[in-house]
C-alpha cells in the first residue's frame, strides 16, 4: 500500500496536472506506477500531456519529494485521501477543480449529514463574533452532528471552531500550507481541541509555507467540502467574499448577515445580498429556513398539520409532485398537474404559508424537509 500511495503522492506534485487530467493519465497507462516507467515520447503523446507535463513527470524530484512527504505521513499518523479513494469526500470530489490528495490528522469524517462552512474577516467586530457564536449554538441544539468549517484564520475562522468546540460540534480546518505546522502558530491550541471531534485539512505537501496565493487554493476546498456557506462579516475584498464565490460557482447556498452600510467590515456581505449572491440571515432560524432544514420534531408536526389542511384536491396534487421531484418551476408544476398558472400561483402560495414549500429565485419551489 505505501508503494501504491508513493506514486499516488508523486501524482499529486505534478505542477498542471488535476483530477481530470489524472484520470485520463492513469486510464491511458494503467496505474499510479505506470505513469512513471512510461517513456518521454509516450507521456507527450497523451492527450492533454504534451512534451512539457510528460518531462516534468519524468523528473526525478517528483519521486524523490514523494518518498520525503510518505516517511512524513507514516511517522505523524497523517491520513491521505486520494480522489479516487471510496473515503474521498463526495462533496468536493464533484468540483471540477477539486485537489488530487488531501491530508488529514484527527478524526475527520467528511461524509456527515450537514456540513456548513462559517468564514470571514480577520479583524471581526464583536457584533460579528457574537453573531457567529449563536448562529453556532442555534445550529448545536437542533443539529448536534453538523460539521463546521473554517480555515483556522484570526476572525471569524477561530470564532467558529471555537463555538463548534464549546457547544460539541465537529469542526473542521482547512490550512493553506502542511501539517508540519500551526499557523497562525497562535492557534495551535485550538488545532489540538479540534483532532479529537474534526480536525485538520490540507491539500499541501509538509515544508509548505502558508504563502498567499495558497490560501485562494485553501477557499477553494472550504467551499467545496460544504453544503453551504455563511459570510458573517467582510470587507467588499477579502478570503471570505472569494469563498462565497467559489460556493456559488459549486451551486451551494451561500448566506450572510447583513451589516450597517457605513461599515466597512458591512460592504462584503451587503454586497452578496444585493446581488442575491447570498440570502440574508440574522440568527439560526433563517438559516433553517434558507436552507430548507427543519428541526425533526418539527418537520413532522408540519407535515401531519399539512396533511389535514389541504384546502382543495389541487393543492394536494402540488405538494405531492413536490414531493416527488423536490425542486420544481411554477411552468413544470402547471406542465406536470395540468393545472393553469393562476391556479399553480395561488395553490403555492398557501403552500408555502402553511410551511410546506419554500419559493426560490426564479420563480421556483422547494420542497421542505
Amino acid at each position: 500500500m505505501s508503494e501504491r500511495l508513493k506514486y499516488q503522492i508523486a501524482i499529486s506534485l505534478i505542477k498542471g496536472i488535476g483530477p481530470k487530467l489524472a484520470r485520463n493519465l492513469i486510464a491511458y497507462v494503467g496505474d499510479e506506477q505506470a505513469v512513471f516507467s512510461q517513456s518521454l515520447a509516450s507521456l507527450s503523446k497523451i492527450p492533454g500531456i504534451g512534451l512539457n507535463l510528460a518531462k516534468v513527470i519524468k523528473s526525478a524530484d517528483v519521486m524523490q519529494r514523494a518518498d520525503h512527504e510518505l516517511e512524513f505521513i507514516q511517522k505523524h499518523d497523517i491520513a491521505v485521501l486520494y480522489f479516487t479513494d471510496d473515503k474521498y469526500p463526495k462533496r468536493l470530489s464533484f468540483c471540477d477543480d477539486a485537489p488530487i490528495m488531501l491530508y488529514t490528522k484527527g478524526n475527520v469524517q467528511l461524509e456527515k449529514k450537514k456540513m456548513l462552512a462559517v468564514v470571514g474577516t480577520r479583524k471581526a467586530s464583536n457584533d460579528a463574533k457574537l453573531n457567529c457564536e449563536k448562529l453556532i449554538k442555534g445550529i448545536a441544539e437542533r443539529y448536534p452532528d453538523t460539521g463546521i468549517i473554517s480555515g483556522l484564520a484570526y476572525g471569524i475562522d477561530v470564532c467558529a471552531h471555537k463555538a463548534a468546540l464549546k457547544n460539541n460540534l465537529p469542526t473542521f480546518g482547512v490550512m493553506a500550507h502542511g501539517l508540519d505546522r500551526i499557523y497562525p502558530s497562535l492557534h495551535r491550541n485550538i488545532a489540538k481541541e479540534m483532532l479529537s471531534s474534526g480536525g485538520l485539512i490540507t491539500e499541501f505537501t509538509s515544508e509548505t509555507n502558508p504563502d498567499r496565493p495558497n490560501f485562494v487554493r485553501r477557499n477553494r476546498i472550504v467551499a467545496g467540502l460544504a453544503d453551504a456557506v455563511v459570510m458573517v462579516e467582510s470587507g467588499i475584498k477579502g478570503g471570505a467574499i472569494i469563498t462565497s464565490r467559489i460556493a456559488e460557482s459549486y451551486s451551494r447556498d451561500v448566506l450572510a448577515f447583513p451589516g450597517n452600510p457605513s461599515e466597512e467590515l458591512s460592504k462584503g456581505g451587503n454586497y452578496l445580498i444585493k446581488k442575491n449572491i447570498a440570502a440574508l440571515i440574522e440568527d439560526v432560524e433563517d438559516l433553517e429556513y434558507a436552507l430548507s432544514w427543519e428541526s425533526e420534531g418539527k418537520h413532522h408536526a408540519i407535515q401531519t398539520n399539512l396533511f389535514q389542511s389541504f384546502d382543495c384536491k389541487e393543492e394536494e396534487v402540488l405538494y405531492n409532485l413536490m414531493l416527488e421531484n423536490k425542486e420544481l418551476t411554477a411552468n413544470e408544476l402547471c406542465t406536470k398537474s395540468g393545472l393553469p398558472v393562476s391556479r399553480v400561483s395561488a395553490k403555492m402560495l398557501s403552500l408555502e404559508f402553511a410551511g410546506a414549500v419554500k419559493c426560490l429565485p426564479g420563480n421556483a419551489f422547494r420542497i421542505i424537509k
